[in-house]
């Protein structure tokens, strides 16, 4: 499996918009085991995202999917920045379904 955990950062005011984009911009996508989007309690402009995929080459093709790359376009003025992201191996847990 692969994983991502990232945390960005949306223009000010803009932190419930961008991150109902990404809530909506999650559907079905192939090869993804699991995409959570949450609220940073500490920072009302930031947002953490957490990832997992079969594999990095599923995460990779989604990301050329027109309607992730019109969600792209969509965020991108909604996005003051990135902070941080790490790529993991999952190795399991409660709520993931292994492929």
């Amino acid at each position: 499996m692969y994983g991502l955990i990232g945390k960005m950062r949306a223009t000010p005011g803009k932190r419930e918009d961008l991150l109902q984009l990404l809530l909506e911009a999650t559907d079905s996508m192939p090869g993804c085991l699991n995409y959570i989007v949450a609220r940073d309690p500490a920072d009302t402009t930031a947002i953490w995202v957490t990832e997992v995929w079969v594999d990095a080459a599923s995460h990779k093709a989604s990301l050329n999917r027109p309607d992730v790359q019109a969600a792209i376009a969509k965020a991108r003025p909604m996005i003051a920045g990135f902070d941080f992201q790490f790529e993991t191996e999952p190795a399991g847990g409660y709520g993931l379904d292994q492929p």
